[in-house]
């Protein structure tokens, strides 16, 4: 303003412009586009309507003008004038388009002493940012409750100037003391009403004074005595205001409300500022929330609704409130290290006087949600490996931290990615970082993303450091030739690997079963092991180890030399005689025409042959003179072909045996035959015989003929047919290749092709017959997993070598060799194992004869197992059934595969007693995963008693007869009802396993009294055994005083122990098998290595105890120290047996052929790990009967001065009575075992062999333990009979011998001859006589 003392009026015109007209008003800052408060406006003044903007229409302006004049007298008739205008008004005759909507005074500055003050008029007020930067002055008679600015010290020098205020809602309540009724809650009720009209009238009468008041509702009642709620809408008044317009309230209102005038409270909500930093909040953040208004008041408190409590200054809340400037209140709440309790609504209440200021704000936490994998496989071929974090939220962080711990340190490069809320952190790792013994290291590296205001999220990300494997391969070149074995030993730094295996420079996968890989701590190997080369094994072979998408790979080259295998030589002849002087030619052919030097062997002598080429075959052959090679006849000569490749390697032909022969006695003669003598039998190879056959073909098999009167007669022919003998050669040849996995499904598919084509041939030739069933019994051992496809085809082939029609050949060919049926059911049996069908699917297969059923255990209960069986071209029939409670003890897709077949029973062989024969179904059942529990199967057959005879279950033993098979009736119950015979079958076993490879021949009486023998003796073993090691406890002072008694009882305590603890884990084994199965694998080992242990132990203790006294029969006058022998004697009886157990079970266990799969012992079949028992026991027991013999002779040898015939009897009685002690003492009971050791070994054996070993424990107790006199006299003693004991003993030994064998007695006097006296000590002599003395009768003491 330029005059200081002028008054100041200060207008806000609304102007109307239209769009068409251009105006010249020049309204620089003080022009305001009404739009940019149309909506408070429109909220102050209902009655002016919001004006659209847009280029077609009108625009309303806001104008504030300045009117400065040096009366103040001309203020009040200026007010008065503008009352007077009528609006709008039209614009002059030069801007027609202009209206001016409304004119109203919001500034007054009048002149206060040397100031000028300026003020606002009602229902206006200075902006915050003018109370901020301007100086106030305190005229507050029409300010607002608690604020200071309604007055400042000179205008604005560029605005604005006051504002018009927005309207108010004062949420207000007052106290009437009067009694609340229930009424009062009911807004219908007419109580309510009154009230309510009453209170309404007085309060529009009493706060009809307050500015821009415009309205008073009543909103309710609530108890306490009666609180009246309610509403005024109004700008916000000064408090001096409300207390008045309070007091209106109170005189306009009837006294008999009994208004309590100090219970006026007032609530608004918009005077506040509440601001939250930062908008969106983690947990974790540093959350500010502020409270800013001009009331100015420090009274503020804080409310957090969620927890109905109000915030007091704590570690994580702080509260802050102060006045600024004296023009605004501010109160800041801190809530440090936030979380999601924390959210939810928060109040922020300032009271002045009777006015409360309430501002709201609801608050949400978010938790920080970092996505990334948790786990990453990280190879350290210096590859990049990013590990990538990103946040759930788009947000920019202030900072993204990597950070890692683990076994190994691999730092990593932080990259920033193009999303602000993801991060990259990229690893190259190197094998310096990652060494060999690092593999597998685990290394955990962590994201943190860290907001501005200190919150922190992070993710861990687990990375796997694999190094990569420094693969070594046998380093020389393999150069083999046919025929030959070969190995490649592939050897890796790292132990940790996905796969190992190998393949081909084509690609194509080796089978597993060509290789082995170990696992060690510090790395691993594979070796290649082929065992018969041939040309197929020619080429580059890569050992490759794998680990996830990391391969490590060593390549190494094998070269195969063509060489003929020994087999596939074809000589002829085969054998054949000549005259002395006659001449015979020779051949060996082969296939291919290879470089192959070749000659013929004749004793000692080569010759050259003669090549020549028939097509695919290539003959050597060579002319026999038998005057020009042999000087002598008749005789007998080998002859060879021998081949030799361009690897110098050779391979000499199957012998072709040639009689020289006089001549006299010849009645055959043949050229292609030969000569020969009447009933000679000789063989030809079918391909060289006089057997019709098509040009080229090449047969298989062997012509027998024999020579009757004068000519070769044909005794018997096994030929096999060209295209069958094809198929033979290349089953031979599968079986031998790299892959021959994948060839087999072809193969099977070809074979049954073939082999329904050429049945009437198979049905004409045994030979046929025979070469099928060598082919699928090789085959059989291929596959590790067979297809439903793979099996139809099997099954298509059984089906026709089963036919009616070939039956007759069965006979033939039984005849020839007897194990053919036995062999085609294992075969089958071995593929029904590797059966495993797709997608879990049943698989039924039916034919003429044979049918196959199989179900998949699926995870959960399974459905029991029920296969029915009609054949009725045969009329038989039968079913298979397996409760659900067997089928729950099976893995997981193992399969159960039953075959029937109808004419298999007229095939099989008789029984071992040729007296019965199968009449029905022969039907088996398989399961191909291992059974480790009892598995109870249950059948029924179609009964045929027409054909007489009393029905038995039996099943197929593979292992009678010299493993030829044969029926087995053990374990098989038999219930005959009706027209049908139910049959449920199990397995037993019995103790003599322990010594034989095979349980005794499976008759079932025999196998019940062996488990009668075994266990009944058992049982007094244990008692006998524990009995023994009693009384040793008792007498052992008394039994012991001197070196040799104290050995010799160490030895029988030690024999007692050892016995009794490997009896009693062989109770235990029997518990944990039942019959042929295994209950528990783990339990099964353990207690195949005690029962081994502890049975090695009572071996080499009744060694060190036969030792012992071998040594003091020829060691006369040395004796080592107590010490020393128990020394020795420890480590013989327990250090050799443990040495062999841990090395037996370290040996086989790691491929799981340590036990049978029957029974809780040693390995037969597979490794032959009975050997480490079988072995040490016989040869102890050799050496102690060496030993016995020797005593006995020493024993026998005659003495001087006795009677012949008093010595003959006195020897024999000590033969007698040293056996007697000998014999469980030193285990020659165990010799009876020998026998059982041998296959097909005579019952008796068993018997005998059961008998003695189960009573073992009650000999060693009479014979070691009570038939001791000394024991006895101890024991009498102990037992109160010192008298009796001590005048007998004056009649025996006081030395250390014992009185069995007192050398004072008449009838022991021969025992002198021990050690070659003649009587020359006497036992009763006192020790310290002679140490010999000692020494002799110390000698003496061990047969007792």
């Amino acid at each position: 303003m330029k005059h200081s003392r002028r008054t100041t009026l200060c207008f806000m015109i609304v102007v109307v412009y239209s769009s068409q007209v251009t105006t010249t008003l020049n309204l620089e800052s003080i022009v305001h586009p009404s739009n940019l408060h149309e909506q408070e406006l429109a909220r102050e003044e209902p009655l002016r309507q919001k004006r659209a903007v847009a280029a077609s229409r009108p625009v309303e302006y806001a104008v504030d003008v300045e009117i400065s004049f040096e009366n103040a007298s001309f203020l009040e008739p200026i007010r008065t004038y503008l009352n007077s205008l009528s609006f709008p008004i039209q614009g002059n005759d030069t801007d027609q388009a202009a209206n001016i909507l409304s004119i109203e005074v919001t500034t007054v500055c009048r002149p206060t002493g040397n100031e000028v003050w300026c003020s606002c008029e009602t229902g206006y007020r200075w902006p915050q940012e003018q109370c901020l930067h301007s100086l106030t002055c305190q005229q507050q008679n029409n300010s607002p409750a608690g604020h200071r600015c309604n007055c400042l010290k000179g205008l604005p020098p560029k605005g604005p100037f006051c504002q018009l205020q927005g309207a108010i809602t004062l949420r207000m309540s007052v106290r009437l003391n009067v009694g609340f009724q229930e009424d009062l809650r009911n807004t219908s009720s007419a109580l309510y009403r009154s009230y309510k009209t009453d209170l309404e009238t007085a309060f529009r009468k009493g706060y009809s004074i307050l500015p821009g008041f415009k309205m008073v509702t009543v909103t309710g009642f609530r108890p306490g005595s009666v609180v009246v709620t309610y509403e005024v809408k109004t700008t916000t008044p000064s408090t001096e205001l409300l207390h008045k317009a309070n007091e209106h309230v109170m005189q306009n209102l009837n006294q008999t409300y009994k208004m309590d005038y100090p219970s006026f409270q007032a609530v608004t909500s918009n005077e506040t500022k509440f601001s939250v930093i930062p908008e969106v909040i983690f947990e974790g953040d540093t959350v500010t929330l502020l409270c800013e208004t001009e009331v100015l008041s420090s009274n503020v408190s804080w409310h957090h609704v969620e927890r109905r409590a109000d915030i007091q200054n704590s570690s994580r809340f702080w509260v802050y409130t102060a006045v600024l400037n004296n023009m605004t209140s501010v109160s800041r709440l801190t809530v440090y290290n936030i979380t999601q309790a924390d959210a939810g609504e928060y109040i922020c209440k300032l009271t002045l006087d009777i006015f409360e200021y309430e501002s709201r704000k609801r608050i949400n936490v978010t938790p920080i949600q970092i996505l990334a994998n948790e786990e990453v496989k990280v190879t350290c071929d210096n590859s990049p490996v990013s590990l990538n974090c990103c946040s759930e939220m788009n947000v920019n962080w202030s900072a993204i931290e990597w950070k890692q711990e683990g076994e190994i340190s691999i730092p990593g490069v932080p990259e920033t990615d193009s999303e602000p809320s993801c991060s990259r952190y990229t690893l190259q790792a190197n094998g310096t970082q990652c060494p060999s013994g690092s593999t597998g290291s685990r290394v955990l590296y962590t994201c943190e993303f860290i907001s501005a205001h200190g919150a922190r999220g992070s993710k861990s990300i687990e990375v796997t450091f694999t190094s990569v494997a420094n693969i070594t391969i046998t380093p020389d070149p393999i150069s083999v030739s046919e025929g030959q074995n070969f190995s490649i030993k592939c050897i890796s730094d790292v132990s940790n690997y996905d796969e190992v295996y190998w393949n081909t420079s084509a690609g194509i996968k080796i089978y597993q079963r060509f290789y082995t890989t170990r696992k060690y701590p510090d790395g691993a190997e594979s070796v290649l092991t082929v065992t018969t080369s041939t040309r197929e094994w020619n080429g580059t072979y890569h050992c490759i180890f794998r680990y996830k998408n990391s391969y490590s790979v060593a390549t190494k080259d094998v070269t195969v030399h063509p060489l003929p295998l020994e087999p596939n030589i074809m000589v002829d002849p085969l054998e054949t005689a000549i005259p002395c002087k006659g001449s015979h030619p020779f051949k060996c052919c082969v296939e291919g025409d290879e470089d192959y030097r070749v000659t013929f062997h004749v004793d000692s002598l080569s010759f050259p042959a003669a090549k020549e080429v028939n097509g695919k075959q290539v003959c050597y052959k060579f002319s026999f003179m038998a005057n020009s090679i042999v000087s002598w006849c008749p005789k007998n000569v080998d002859i060879f072909c021998h081949f030799t490749n361009a690897a110098n390697n050779s391979v000499l032909s199957p012998s072709m045996k040639l009689h020289l022969v006089s001549g006299e006695t010849v009645t055959c003669q043949d050229p292609i035959i030969g000569v020969g003598e009447p009933g000679k039998v000789v063989q030809k190879l079918c391909q060289f015989s006089d057997l019709p056959r098509s040009p080229g073909s090449l047969l298989g098999g062997v012509v027998t003929y024999k020579c009757t009167g004068s000519g070769w007669r044909l005794l018997r022919n096994t030929c096999i047919s060209a295209p069958i003998n094809g198929l033979l050669r290349l089953a031979e040849a599968l079986i031998k290749s790299p892959s021959q996995d994948k060839k087999l499904p072809t193969y099977l598919r070809d074979l049954s092709i073939n082999t329904d084509k050429v049945a009437n041939e198979v049905s004409s030739f045994p030979g046929n017959l025979g070469a099928i069933i060598n082919i699928l019994d090789l085959l059989s051992t291929v596959p590790i997993h067979v297809n439903s496809e793979m099996m139809e085809h099997i099954l298509s082939t059984v089906n026709v070598i089963l036919n009616k029609t070939i039956l007759s050949t069965w006979e033939v060919l039984q005849q020839q060799q007897t194990n053919h049926s036995s062999q085609l059911l294992d075969s089958v049996e071995r593929f029904s194992r590797a059966l495993q069908s797709e997608d879990r699917a049943a698989v039924s297969i039916s034919q003429t004869n044979v049918q196959m059923r199989s179900m998949v255990i699926k995870p959960g209960t399974p459905k029991p197992y029920k296969q029915t069986f009609v054949f009725s071209d045969s009329d038989l029939w039968g079913n298979v059934t397996i409760d659900e409670c067997q089928l729950g003890s099976l893995q997981p897709d193992a399969s159960v595969v039953t075959v029937a077949f109808p004419t298999l029973k007229t095939i099989l062989a008789q029984d071992a007693q040729g007296k019965d024969v199968a009449t029905s179904l022969v039907m088996t059942t398989t399961v191909s995963h291992k059974i480790t529990t009892p598995f109870r199967i249950s059948m029924t057959f179609k009964n045929n008693s027409s054909l007489g005879g009393t029905p038995q279950c039996v099943f197929w033993n593979f292992t009678l007869a010299n493993y030829t098979g044969g029926w087995d009736g053990s374990g098989c119950s038999t219930e005959v009802t009706g027209d049908s015979v139910s049959c449920t079958c199990d397995h037993l076993t019995s103790f003599s396993i322990l010594m034989s490879p095979d349980s005794p021949d499976p008759d079932s009486l025999l196998k019940i009294l062996l488990d009668i023998i075994s266990y009944i003796g058992l049982c007094f073993s244990i008692l006998s055994l524990a009995a023994c090691l009693v009384v040793e406890a008792v007498v052992w002072k008394s039994v012991t005083k001197n070196r040799t008694s104290y050995m010799r009882h160490t030895c029988i305590v030690n024999i007692a122990a050892s016995l009794l603890v490997a009896d009693i884990w062989f109770i235990v084994a029997s518990t944990i098998r039942d019959h042929h199965y295994v209950l528990n694998e783990t339990a099964c080992v353990a207690a195949t290595f005690f029962i081994h242990f502890f049975y090695l132990s009572v071996f080499f203790w009744m060694l060190t105890l036969g030792l012992m006294l071998f040594y003091r029969l020829v060691f006369i006058l040395h004796e080592p120290s107590k010490s020393v022998q128990k020394t020795i004697a420890f480590s013989l009886g327990y250090g050799c047996p443990l040495v062999i157990s841990v090395i037996t079970v370290g040996a086989t266990q790691p491929r799981e052929v340590y036990t049978r799969k029957n029974a809780c012992w040693l390995n037969w079949d597979d490794t032959k790990a009975l050997l480490a028992f079988v072995i040490p026991a016989l040869t102890i027991v050799v050496v102690n009967m060496t030993i016995t013999f020797v005593v006995i002779t020493k024993i026998l040898r005659p003495s001087i001065g006795d009677k012949p015939n008093k010595q003959e009897k006195s020897s024999l009685f000590q033969i007698t009575k040293g056996i007697g002690v000998l014999t469980p003492l030193l285990g020659l009971t165990w010799g009876f075992g020998l026998a059982t050791v041998f296959q097909g070994s005579s019952a008796v054996f068993h018997i005998v062999f059961t008998l003695l070993n189960a009573f073992q424990g009650l000999f060693i107790l009479l014979f070691g333990c009570l038939w001791d006199q000394k024991v006895q006299e101890a024991l009498l003693k102990k037992f109160s009979l010192s008298r009796w004991s001590s005048q007998h003993s004056k009649s025996t030994s006081l030395g250390s011998s014992t009185p069995v064998f007192s050398m004072s007695s008449p009838i022991s006097r021969r025992f002198n001859n021990l050690f070659g006296k003649t009587g020359t000590y006497n036992v009763s002599t006192p020790e310290t006589t002679s140490s010999s003395l000692e020494n002799t009768s110390s000698g003496y003491s061990l047969l007792n």
